[in-house]
């Protein structure tokens, strides 16, 4: 999760996210590059004294400027477009979670066993207790089991809310009348923890993701003692 005073972006726990982390810092190396570059030949320009009052046109940097963006453009598409498709593959999934966002909470069933759906109500700030993080716990968390690919189907039955857990790199939108789904896979045991990430009215912030990953055997006698 975050934490204060922390600008880098949450450590992943998801194979997704090490991706996403990585195609991040490699258009950052590539930018800083750009920057740098483009901040030599400004300041160069502002203070040289060179002048040339019979230069009309050089072709040579006219190719050069030209095809150079074109070579960077590239370093930055391929990776981009492959980790599209990678984010959008769904690769047999275990179990399926389908997730209804309300103003203002979360509704969880868990399609492949009977019975089990609850309502997620973030916790109040009076009713917290000293291990809890205020805005951020929920009454009842999302139990899933960890190293196995994980199906998730998100709806709405109001207005616009959105999904986001940032260290499992998942994002997506909850529309009404309309089924979206993604997929994860959670590969250490903890806590994640997400927030609304759409405006959806005057409670908007008070809607928090909680997620619990745990091993697959404790997440089976969960579901036995549900």
């Amino acid at each position: 999760m975050a934490t204060w005073s922390n600008l880098n972006l949450q450590n992943s726990a998801s194979p997704l996210m090490e991706q996403i982390i990585f195609f991040h810092d490699h258009t950052l190396i590539i930018l800083i590059m750009i920057t740098v570059l483009v901040s030599y030949l400004m300041l160069s320009l502002l203070f040289n004294k060179y002048i040339n009052r019979f230069l009309l046109e050089e072709q040579m940097i006219e190719l050069i400027w030209t095809i150079l963006p074109t070579i960077i453009l590239i370093f930055i598409a391929l990776p981009s477009l492959r980790l599209l498709y990678l984010l959008d593959e769904l690769n047999n999934p275990l179990i399926t979670l389908k997730t209804i966002g309300h103003q203002w909470y979360w509704s969880y069933e868990y399609s492949d066993f009977n019975k089990i759906e609850f309502d997620s109500y973030m916790i109040p700030s009076n009713e917290l207790k000293s291990n809890t993080f205020r805005l951020l716990d929920v009454d009842n968390r999302v139990i899933l089991p960890m190293n196995n690919q994980i199906r998730i189907m998100v709806t709405a039955t109001d207005v616009i809310h959105s999904w986001t857990v940032p260290s499992l790199g998942v994002k997506i939108d909850a529309n009404p009348g309309r089924l979206n789904q993604t997929n994860f896979f959670i590969n250490r045991p903890g806590m994640f923890y997400g927030q609304c990430s759409e405006i959806c009215g005057a409670n908007h912030s008070f809607m928090p993701i909680m997620i619990e990953s745990i091993p697959t055997k404790n997440f089976i006698y969960w579901i036995n003692n549900y």
